[in-house]
């Protein structure tokens, strides 16, 4: 027996023609650009235009340029923000490998205006094309009117270029319902043969609770019976996913419900950033980090530097370094006490490190030996991962990816020390958060709102 391929790549016709579209189009408009200045297409330029290609895939992908729910203004917004992603990092990989200088400014500032524009044209001709061969709407029925029937129903409403269109539901229970999200509810599933042929529906999902599985094999014979459509919806979300995705293996189809984000190409373009950001830092800070070191060691007691085992990527534990802000003093083993607003322990130059988080910036050496990134859940010392991971559902699951300096959760006000059980949940829901939508942008957007937040009130 052959084996069939039950998971087949959804992408249309019109999304691969938007790809090629944008490819030629950027690298036409490099070609174009350089060779209109009287300049030859030399090495240089033909290495730019390999790079932007697998760079454009990456953070395209990931930031969602190409999904076709989008509507008009967030394509828009979406493909700038994606476009400037991939512009900086040709620039920060021209400056690494010092490149810069066989480049032309004014060529490169004129193809990244106009390969945008070239970019948005072809977008409206694509959408223009699809809306031409647009075809008729297919009456479509969600059997499942819970959270994932609802969400399903509105996605589908929601997106142009399919033509189902969600004209009810069937639920799966005898209780009463006129309407949810002003759709209109058929009645429960014993009704179903009844509405199909009333509403003329040709398409029908099956999004039934994961305790109503057994259904399934009925209603799909009891639908193929009356040659419909059928889609299975599996209800994923009746767990606690992380960074989940689909795919095939030996024609099975495989749903992943948790794994790791950062791999492969979002790993390597992640770890270029890491290692350009915090080499820049550190140059930048180096004037700050001696004279931090002196002032600790004139002042009190002690080594200049704090360190202390806490636990990394997959649960490894990791030597984190910090500047020291308290006196030297004893703790009990297996227990790390928490600094507070009031503690005696903190030095006078300690309580200046730790309100302005000069106290955190030798984690720069460890982003540089790789054992944490510039954005990431913050690591825990190993003694309260240990309480915590008791505690907290899924507190364990943030170690997904490398610890960071900073992290979603820390510019959302959940810093400094954690008075109860409910701040910490609040902190590791970021942090899941952080894991499950992580994006290059999402990392930009965090180190820029880290700034401002550097001076806070809720830091001692």
């Amino acid at each position: 027996m052959t084996s069939r391929r039950l998971v087949r790549d959804h992408q249309s016709s019109a999304r691969w023609l938007q790809i090629i579209l944008d490819f030629i189009l950027v690298v036409g408009l490099l070609y174009l650009h350089t060779t209109a200045k009287g300049a030859e297409f030399s090495s240089a330029y033909r290495e730019l235009a390999i790079l932007t290609l697998p760079l454009m895939t990456m953070i395209y992908h990931n930031v969602g340029v190409y999904r076709q729910s989008r509507a008009l203004l967030d394509h828009l917004l979406t493909l700038a923000r994606a476009w400037l992603i991939v512009l900086a990092l040709l620039v920060a990989a021209a400056f690494i490998t010092k490149t810069s200088t066989a480049y032309s400014r004014e060529v490169f500032l004129t193809w990244a205006v106009t390969g945008y524009i070239a970019q948005l044209a072809a977008f409206f001709l694509v959408r223009y094309l699809q809306m031409r061969s647009k075809k008729e709407t297919i009456p479509t029925l969600i059997i499942g009117a819970d959270k994932l029937g609802q969400h399903l129903a509105a996605q589908i409403n929601a997106n142009p270029w399919i033509p189902d269109h969600v004209v009810g539901f069937i639920t799966e229970d005898s209780e009463q319902h006129q309407e949810i999200n002003q759709l209109p509810v058929f009645g429960d599933v014993s009704k179903v043969t009844e509405v199909i042929a009333k509403e003329n529906i040709k398409r029908v999902y099956l999004a039934l609770p994961m305790h109503r599985s057994e259904w399934i094999q009925p209603l799909y014979m009891k639908l193929t019976a009356a040659n419909i459509d059928v889609i299975w919806a599996p209800d994923i979300f009746s767990v606690n996913l992380l960074n989940h995705s689909i795919r095939e293996l030996g024609g099975l189809p495989l749903i992943s419900l948790s794994e790791a984000p950062l791999i492969g190409g979002n790993a390597f373009v992640k770890s270029i950033m890491d290692i350009g950001i915090a080499t820049t830092a550190i140059i930048i800070t180096s004037p700050i980090l001696l004279l931090t070191a002196l002032s600790i060691k004139l002042t009190s007691r002690g080594p200049v530097l704090f360190s202390q085992e806490r636990h990394g990527f997959n649960d490894e534990v990791i030597t984190v370094f910090k500047f020291r802000s308290m006196r030297v003093h004893e703790e009990e083993e297996g227990t790390v006490t928490q600094a507070s607003k009031a503690d005696q322990r903190i030095t006078t130059v300690g309580k200046i490190i730790r309100r302005t988080s000069i106290d955190e910036l030798p984690q720069l050496w460890n982003v540089l030996n790789g054992s944490m990134s510039i954005v990431g859940p913050r690591p825990h010392a190993v003694a309260h991962n240990a309480y915590y991971g008791g505690q907290i559902e899924d507190y364990m699951r943030r170690h997904r990816v490398k610890p960071g300096l900073t992290g979603l959760a820390q510019v959302n006000g959940f810093r400094g020390e954690t008075r109860n059980i409910e701040q910490m949940e609040g902190r590791v829901q970021h942090d899941l958060s952080y894991i499950h939508n992580w994006s290059v942008w999402l990392d930009i957007k965090i180190i820029l709102r880290t700034v401002f937040v550097m001076v806070d009130k809720n830091a001692y």
